[in-house]
């Protein structure tokens, strides 16, 4: 059995390449085709609701290589944060009561509300972000700066610490219960995909037999943007902190839309140099997907049942 499954989660270069992607939310999986979006989710009462949506049609800018990295990012993240605030909804996670700000900032915005919360958070996330992988390990080389004075040096410290900084953060993250539940459904998310692009039908049985670790998953994307970055942000001098990091916030977005031109080219072939650009993604997926329940990977099947276009050639990645 074990050299079967082992069999089955080699690299397939005979596969469908399949271009529908997904995301765990809370007690649930959205899954993006491209036609449709399904968002499926395990209520308390142990059923499984599934509602399914257009999916947007893609801008020239969202197809053009090289600038498409970008802008493909920043909808990814609008869109996942809607599908799991819409999954925490359902399951009753939003039902705390209201503090007398919020009532006061709901009734002054109206429907605008949830817009302007929205956002607010998306930006308060992305601030966080850059100012623990781009302020803090900066600065925290910047005060050895005296003591080593080699600019090659001082950005080598500079990434190992960056890299640090990711993998305690995943670390640690992935202790609190609900966030393993979704690691878990992230797992079930990846192991659906690698099924149907494997030809099988899609059962519970089959599912489960497939690898929780997939190429084009948005880890490898962030995995392979630090990488990157590494290699990008050694041509920038050490004046000062401040000045470092705005050079670096305007070279991320090449960083970026390269590291999405690596995951496009990892997912449609498969060859040793693929598998090469794919290993730390991978690794890291170990952190962040999970080995999923039963119960989880029948949540995924019943979003990518829905996605799942009529001409499968519609669906190549």
């Amino acid at each position: 059995m074990d050299d079967k499954k082992s069999e089955l989660n080699k690299p397939c270069a005979e596969c469908l390449k399949t271009s529908i992607g997904g995301q765990a939310v809370l007690e649930g999986i959205m899954m993006r085709g491209p036609k449709k979006t399904a968002l499926s989710v395990r209520m308390p009462d142990g059923s499984i609701k599934t509602e399914v949506y257009n999916t947007p049609e893609k801008t020239w800018y969202k197809k053009a290589p090289f600038i498409r990295g970008i802008f493909n990012f920043f909808e990814s993240m609008k869109e996942g944060y809607t599908y799991l605030m819409k999954s925490a909804e359902w399951t009753g996670e939003l039902e705390e009561e209201e503090s007398e700000f919020e009532k006061k900032l709901k009734a002054k915005l109206g429907d605008k509300f949830n817009a302007v919360f929205e956002g607010t958070i998306m930006v308060l996330a992305m601030a966080l972000a850059l100012g623990l992988f781009m302020f803090l390990p900066a600065f925290l080389v910047k005060q050895i700066q005296p003591f080593i004075g080699n600019g090659v040096v001082m950005t080598a410290i500079e990434s190992c610490l960056k890299l640090a900084i990711f993998f305690v953060y995943l670390l640690a993250v992935s202790q609190m219960d609900d966030i393993k539940r979704t690691f878990m459904y992230h797992g079930a998310e990846h192991k659906c995909i690698f099924c149907y692009e494997h030809g099988e039908e899609l059962t519970v049985e089959n599912v489960r037999k497939y690898t929780r670790f997939h190429p084009r998953c948005g880890t490898s994307f962030i995995v392979i943007v630090l990488l990157l970055s590494i290699l990008v942000f050694s041509f920038i001098g050490w004046g000062s902190v401040l000045t470092r990091v705005l050079i670096k916030l305007c070279c991320l977005p090449i960083t970026m839309s390269l590291a999405y031109e690596c995951i496009k080219f990892a997912g449609k072939h498969d060859n040793t140099f693929t598998r090469i650009l794919s290993a730390p993604g991978l690794w890291t997926q170990r952190l962040t997907t999970r080995e999923p329940s039963d119960e989880m990977i029948e949540v995924a099947i019943a979003a990518m049942k829905e996605v799942i276009p009529e001409n499968a050639e519609d669906a190549l990645y």
